[in-house]
């Protein structure tokens, strides 16, 4: 199930990165659940090992709440912070620890836990890797509580599979009422090319083009990617305000929607600032804006998230570890999300 989407290309990556460029790797599990026998969709088999903060763990967190998986699949969260160079194991690591502090809060944070699934109680993202002779460490995970095994750990293939197998995998939701987030068949073929064209327009420009603006050195590489993701908000802005579909592809919410949501989640309040996309808020963009209030208003949107951890994520990695208390204005995120008409 590969999806070129969801994928950097990797040539002359070395080169690139010691130039100052930010160059996302490739996620190196693949198996397919439903599809591989040593993986069938079974309820209450699989779990899954996210960061909040994470962009790519928010995609397959909004996936497992709109598809009503959330009793199904179960979920350890790491603390929005890397490990520092005094752990005892390893530095830069994801870590599963309710017992750390926030420096944005003061306190622990609520929806952290320890790792519950391997029988392991490992603290680290990389040792649930280590244990399958792995040397990755990134976040999200889809993981087998009955094999013991990574299934997968690349978010847009994980949303597919959640997808195609919401029902086997034990929904809440009844067949009828479940958002179809990519629709198969036939009668579906239009509509899943559009689907793929925004995926990578939006991959490309908007969820990779932040990091690329936000994380590489080379000022011509940040003015390149900074204009890529303003020009891309600007076309969906039109996108949407052509015919006034409420969403993406027009009546309905689907996987496009979903994976443009946790940028622009992040935007206002994390990478105006983080990202050094300062060139316009979302709120700037009537339509935009007027979208993000309506996905965030559906049902388990909200709860597959926290910008508490955001923020402490994303500047708890900056040079000095500060994390701004606001935007305050025009009201505090995330409860902005609920007034769609502050952008009327």
């Amino acid at each position: 199930m590969p999806d070129n989407a969801t994928e950097e290309s990797q040539k002359n990556a070395v080169q690139r990165r010691s130039k100052g460029e930010f160059v996302r790797g490739i996620s190196g599990f693949r198996s397919v659940l439903g599809e591989d026998p040593d993986f069938p969709a079974e309820p209450a088999r699989y779990h899954l090992f996210v960061a909040f903060n994470c962009p790519w763990c928010h995609r397959v967190t909004l996936a497992r709440n709109v598809l009503g998986l959330q009793d199904s699949i179960t979920m350890d969260v790491a603390f929005p912070n890397r490990t520092t160079e005094d752990d005892p194991v390893a530095p830069n690591r994801w870590e599963f620890n309710p017992e750390r502090v926030a420096t944005l809060t003061g306190t622990t944070l609520l929806e952290c836990t320890p790792e519950t699934a391997t029988g392991q109680s490992f603290r680290q993202a990389a040792q649930i890797y280590e244990a399958e002779g792995s040397d990755e460490s990134s976040v999200p995970i889809l993981y087998d509580k009955k094999t013991k095994r990574i299934v997968a750990n690349e978010s847009a293939e994980i949303i597919r599979m959640l997808t195609t197998q919401a029902g086997a995998l034990g929904s809440t939701i009844a067949d009828v009422d479940r958002p179809d987030l990519y629709p198969l068949g036939d009668e579906h073929a239009a509509l899943r090319r559009d689907i793929d064209t925004l995926n990578e327009q939006i991959y490309v420009a908007i969820n990779n083009g932040a990091y690329k603006a936000g994380f590489s050195s080379d000022q011509t590489v940040y003015a390149a990617a900074y204009a890529g993701y303003f020009d891309a908000l600007k076309a969906l802005e039109m996108r949407l305000a052509e015919d006034g579909r409420p969403f993406l592809t027009g009546q309905n919410f689907t996987e496009a929607d979903l994976r443009l949501f946790p940028t622009l989640y992040r935007h206002d309040p994390v990478y105006y600032v983080r990202m050094k996309l300062n060139g316009a808020r979302i709120l700037d963009y009537p339509n935009l804006w007027r979208w993000l209030c309506r996905v965030y208003a559906l049902a388990g949107v909200a709860e597959s998230n926290s910008l508490v951890h955001c923020r402490q994520g994303y500047f708890g990695r900056s040079w000095n570890n500060v994390v701004p208390l606001g935007p305050f204005h025009p009201m505090p995120y995330p409860e902005a999300y609920l007034h769609p008409e502050l952008a009327s």
